[in-house]
């Protein structure tokens, strides 16, 4: 159960918070800009692409690395084919993976390696690998790790990653928020630079800006009702998550969301993208999660019987969409089956500056939902 007076109490979340997550979230923005430096001083500035690549292939493992695959595709549009490389073993620790280049990669082909670990052996065998083929490799990695000492090697360009000092005492793990800016933002960086995605300096300090502005709304001091991620994570509490995005961004930010949940604070959610959304989860509307399953819950007692979970919908949208919008079908659908709506849409700015503010907001959620519910 979630104990919703520590949301409003800051020493109280900060005593809980002991793997940093909260600092994690509320650094994003200083997180982009350390990446942003680190990048110019790899030389990113000063990269002379021929061409754009045939296609972009990214590795690496767990959650950040799917987000950054996932938000480089939503970004890029179809303006290049990219594919991550999903990794193979017979268990999730970095010594036990493999990846394996597809048959078609080759010398048009640009490999893209983000890891906040940088000492799996299988990174640096696909190194050797992408070496051997003639692909382009560039990775993100903590700096003086066996992935670094590989691109060396292999010609490849290396850029440090962006950590805190405070994360060599407590290893943070692949859902922590600042994991995801310290691998991505390099990565935008090298795509502007090929004109896949618009992520110049200017734009990626706009960034840092818009995370900045979602920190002081969000943070651990901000009473719950004017704080939309503690909000957030008081609605669903007790209820199970249905994600439904709308917009090109949008979409890669809930299925984040629904994996930040389930690894931050193990809470299943389900993320869907409109209008599909509407078929996919209607039957879970009408069925033993929905809202209306349980006549007996207004008499049921709060503090011998733990509440029944049940449906509760987030409307997650990445900007007023002006046109052809299936947000009035899905509120009519949810509110049909009396199920509660949250909506999430981020102020206006460019592409890059909504789907930080709503990955921002997010991801604090997930952590005040993890801290209060001690997960």
């Amino acid at each position: 159960m979630l104990d919703e007076s520590l949301l409003d109490t800051p020493d109280a979340l900060s005593e809980a918070d002991r793997g940093g997550l909260l600092r994690g979230a509320a650094e994003a923005g200083a997180r982009v800009r350390t990446a942003v430096r680190l990048g110019t001083e790899a030389g990113i500035a000063d990269l002379k692409p021929d061409g754009r690549p045939r296609a972009l292939m990214i590795a690496g493992p767990g959650m950040a690395s799917a987000g950054v695959a996932d938000l480089l595709g939503a970004l890029a549009g179809s303006s290049c084919p990219i594919t991550r490389i999903h990794p193979t073993g017979v268990a999730p620790a970095g010594g036990a993976l493999r990846w394996d280049l597809p048959g078609w990669a080759g010398s048009v082909d640009l490999l893209l390696i983000a890891t906040a670990d940088g000492t799996e052996p299988g990174l640096s065998l696909l190194v050797d690998q992408a070496y051997r083929r003639g692909c382009t490799v560039v990775a993100v990695a903590p700096p003086r790790t066996p992935v670094a000492e590989a691109l060396a090697g292999a010609h490849g360009l290396f850029v440090p990653m962006a950590t805190a000092p405070y994360e060599l005492e407590v290893p943070l793990g692949a859902a922590a928020p600042g994991i995801l800016w310290a691998l991505l933002t390099p990565m935008l960086a090298i795509l502007d630079r090929m004109g896949l995605v618009g992520a110049d300096p200017d734009a990626l300090a706009k960034v840092a800006d818009r995370l900045d502005q979602v920190a002081e709304r969000c943070g651990p001091a901000i009473a719950t009702y004017s704080n939309p991620a503690k909000t957030l994570a008081a609605e669903f509490a007790d209820a199970l998550p249905l994600i439904w995005t709308e917009g090109q961004a949008a979409g890669p930010v809930g299925r984040r969301f629904a994996s930040a949940l389930a690894e931050l604070a193990g809470r299943p959610a389900l993320a869907a993208q409109l209008p599909e959304a509407l078929a996919s989860h209607a039957v879970v509307l009408s069925g033993p999660l929905a809202a209306s399953a349980d006549p007996e819950a207004f008499f049921r007692d709060r503090v011998e019987e733990p509440p029944a979970l049940h449906a509760r919908v987030l409307l997650l949208r990445d900007r007023p969409t002006g046109g052809l919008s299936a947000a009035p079908a899905a509120r009519e659908l949810a509110l049909g089956h009396e199920t509660a709506v949250s909506e999430l849409e981020p102020e206006e700015g460019s592409d890059l500056e909504t789907l930080a503010e709503m990955i921002a907001i997010t991801d604090f959620a997930a952590v005040y939902l993890s801290l209060a519910s001690g997960a």
